[in-house]
């Protein structure tokens, strides 16, 4: 059988017509991402497939680097100095170990949709495919606007600091009929979140700057995230992105507040409940301000990060050294949560992706107590991390569509901080067409290609066209 075959993931005729006559040719709006728009509009050629692939700089591709360890490769030739064809050997070596795994299909995906590269892969085959990728990366094509727009991306949101100057986002509206695509930022407030780390003070002092806030309580962080949320909603931020690692909820005064806020700004030790109180106060705040502006509230929890401390103290996060969380009770405490901002009426349009499956039905469950207002207010989101897989993409579909309604779902994103990751669309799009081709062919819903295809277009694409508010 030849490899990813034009009905790779189709497994029926429903499936296969939907896919090829519906789904397949739809724009991408690419919600969730974490490709730096310094790079977007620099756009400079990629210097080799290794530097675009693998590890550039500060960014690479830690799916990737996680197999290669299992692979036994040196550390030099993944994160550290090594030479760039040595570490593109080592990948394709590492790849004929990966039968099964989603990276093995995603990366010959690339080479069949970028490339024209039918082949596989292997060590072997590791010279040819390094000489004509390289060769390609020269070209105007290959340059990141050009890998955006001939992908037919229409949107890319990006995760920005609350106190990030949005420098390349502003310059790259001057540029935007010309590049075919919109670059948006979307607020993700990690480093205001980490009230027990080293920096804290150093942090709301740069985010106080940039505010035009002294800040010196809680009262004051408040106050500089709206005007933080004015100027992203300025510039088309229409999301925000929030990290939840672990989660209790407890609520606390504003002079408890403010006394928490000092401790972290003269970096005192604080107790988990101090920290618990902290988060779910900033949270609530942070659920009215997305509520005020109409922008969408993702969250992300229960992963597990930086498990393997002398690593992380070597070449820092995000570089594979993660895990599924592991805390059993974390939707409760998000109930909690939701429950209190109900009665202020401060529920905004939210998306929830859990790393741990064992969250999805009791979050499923849990938003359809919040629906209202608008269309799917609350939705589960796609397979995240470990979960982006063509078997947990379908749970999570049957999940969605069983609890819920998922002909509303806002669909795919990449997470990725490569240009070469957008056929993670087509795979989803792979996905969902054979999870609603194998309905219709067992009888469950009718086998009408006309209705099923508007759905499944509605998924890919229109959804989160005209529900995330890109285009108001």
């Amino acid at each position: 059988m030849t490899l990813l075959q034009d009905d790779f993931l189709l497994t029926n005729k429903t499936a296969d017509e939907l896919f090829h006559h519906y789904a397949k040719e739809m724009p991408i709006i690419d919600f969730h991402c974490h490709l730096n728009p310094q790079e977007i509009y620099e756009n400079q050629n990629y210097e080799n497939i290794t530097k675009l692939w693998l590890n550039s700089g500060t960014y690479g591709d830690h799916y990737k680097w996680r197999l290669m360890r299992a692979n036994g490769v040196d550390e030099k030739n993944i994160t550290g100095d090594g030479d760039d064809y040595t570490k593109f050997v080592e990948w394709a070596k590492t790849l004929e170990n990966a039968y099964g795994n989603p990276v093995y299909e995603w990366t010959h995906l690339e080479l069949r949709r970028f490339f024209q590269i039918e082949a596989e892969l292997t060590e072997a085959s590791a010279p040819k495919i390094w000489a004509k990728t390289n060769e390609l990366l020269q070209t105007d094509e290959f340059k990141p606007r050009n890998l955006i727009k001939n992908s037919n991306v229409q949107v890319v949101c990006t995760t920005d600091d609350p106190a990030d100057d949005l420098k390349y986002h502003k310059l790259l509206q001057e540029t935007e009929q010309e590049n075919g695509f919109k670059t948006l930022p979307t607020m993700r407030p990690d480093k205001l979140f980490q009230v027990d780390r080293d920096g804290y003070g150093e942090y709301l002092h740069q985010l106080g700057t940039i505010a035009g806030v002294e800040i010196q309580n809680f009262a004051d962080i408040t106050k500089a995230l709206h005007q933080r949320f004015e100027f992203f909603h300025a510039i088309g931020g229409r999301l925000s992105d929030q990290s939840l690692l672990t989660y209790h909820f407890k609520t606390a005064t504003p002079a408890e507040l403010d006394q928490i806020v000092q401790k972290g700004i003269a970096n005192e030790q604080l107790s988990q409940t101090e920290i618990d109180q902290y988060l779910t106060m900033l949270l609530e705040n942070l659920m009215q301000l997305n509520t005020e502006f109409g922008w969408t509230m993702q969250f992300h929890i229960n992963s597990n990060r930086d498990l393997n401390r002398p690593m992380f103290d070597l070449i820092g996060p995000d570089t594979g050294y993660d895990a599924v969380g592991t805390q059993g009770d974390i939707v409760a405490h998000i109930t909690e949560l939701y429950t209190a901002m109900q009665s202020q009426n401060a529920v905004p349009k939210t998306i929830f992706y859990s790393l741990n499956q064992n969250d999805w039905i009791e979050l499923a469950t849990m938003m359809g107590a919040f629906q209202g207002e608008v269309v799917q207010k609350l939705q589960l989101g796609a397979g995240w991390w470990f979960n982006d897989t063509a078997e947990l993409m379908d749970q999570q579909l049957r999940i969605f569509a069983q609890q819920s309604l998922l002909p509303h779902f806002v669909g795919m994103l990449t997470d990725s901080r490569s240009f070469l990751s957008y056929p993670r669309h087509e795979y989803f799009r792979r996905v969902l067409c054979n999870f609603y081709g194998n309905l219709a062919e067992q009888g469950r819903v009718p086998n009408d290609l006309a209705k099923l295809g508007r759905i499944v277009q509605n998924i890919a694409y229109h959804n989160a066209k005209n529900n995330l508010g890109f285009f108001d």
